[in-house]
């Protein structure tokens, strides 16, 4: 994306920032709405698909309770939490993308009744006793392609906290894949570390490409040339004390390798970024407080090596940062 629009989502009521760069690095005091722009990028890349919408949600623990056919009680993720003011009214609606038509599509989410629908929704997707207050469907559109999903709210209320019956039929759930467009891969990291599992996963896309150089090369940063080589073992799924795949490295003139997660947060961090940029070609990266573990004296180099990663692996970076360190290292990568 050239430019970035966001309008009703979440904190954010309107915001252009007019033109992004490869990397864009965002700085700010706590509560301005940086994290809320990198979750924004990671649904306009999702395409609005349910499954990001309601994982967003449960992130920040909105939860609505629902009546099961069987007359247990659920949480379910809330969506009204995504849209600003939690307005979940049938004027509500958010709108994520470049400004301009010619820099890409532009993702629009609203609530709407499913007569409104350009798009035939089943019959037997809407249940009989769900009174007419209470039904609302999710309408997401992007470029041409308009789909629906049921949401459903008490008569009158506009947030969690209400029961309702969830639909019996899976009318409004037979979307198939195609009906969708094609989201874009992107990448999440922070404020924290990667898991093993997400490790292990990226690793493997990278063994014996020039990605996984780029990952040996970060971890010397923060560790020097006592790095000499890097390996995944055990077995993915094993029990064996509930350990599984993990990451070993050999350090220096030593005969036993070492754990990666016994040499301190800031080489696992600068690991994993490495790693995500390989895995995020073609797509976003998402990098939460960006300088989480790093030590100040290596930031212009970590800089260097988003940069240069980037531009060799067509991602586009959007980082947030609280610190003066890391923007200097940015400045001057």
């Amino acid at each position: 994306m050239a430019d970035l629009s966001i309008k009703g989502f979440r904190g954010i009521k309107s915001l252009d920032i007019p033109r992004l760069g490869r990397v864009t690095l965002l700085a700010g005091k706590n509560g301005v709405g940086k994290t809320t722009v990198l979750e924004a990028c990671r649904v306009y890349a999702a395409r609005g698909r349910y499954s990001a919408l309601s994982e967003l949600a449960e992130k920040h623990e909105e939860y609505s309770a629902t009546t099961n056919r069987d007359g247990t009680d659920r949480l379910r993720a809330n969506l009204a939490g995504l849209f600003h003011g939690r307005d979940v009214s049938r004027k509500a609606r958010i709108e994520i993308g470049p400004e301009s038509r010619a820099n890409g599509g532009r993702l629009r989410i609203e609530i709407c009744r499913p007569d409104e629908m350009r798009t035939s929704i089943p019959d037997d997707g809407i249940l009989e006793d769900v009174a007419d207050g209470e039904l609302r469907a999710l309408k997401v559109a992007f470029e041409d392609r308009e789909v629906a999903t049921p949401l459903l709210f008490e008569a009158g209320e506009s947030s969690a906290g209400t029961a309702t019956r969830w639909p019996r039929r899976k009318g409004w759930y037979s979307i198939r894949q195609d009906d969708l467009s094609p989201a874009t891969v992107c990448v999440s990291l922070g404020p924290g570390v990667l898991g093993n599992d997400a490790v292990a996963r990226f690793w493997d896309s990278v063994t014996l490409t020039d990605d996984e150089d780029r990952a040996v090369q970060a971890l010397r940063m923060a560790l020097g040339k006592t790095i000499k080589r890097v390996a995944m073992i055990g077995e993915e799924g094993s029990n064996f004390r509930g350990r599984g795949r993990r990451v070993i490295v050999k350090l220096g003139d030593r005969r036993q390798p070492v754990p990666l997660k016994s040499l301190g947060d800031g080489a696992i961090r600068l690991f994993g970024i490495a790693l995500a940029l390989a895995n995020s070609r073609d797509g976003f990266l998402l990098i939460d407080e960006a300088e989480n573990g790093i030590h100040y004296s290596v930031h212009r180099d970590y800089w260097r090596l988003i940069l240069q990663t980037a531009r060799a692996n067509n991602t586009q970076v959007l980082a947030t940062t609280h610190g003066w360190d890391c923007i200097r290292g940015f400045a001057q990568a």
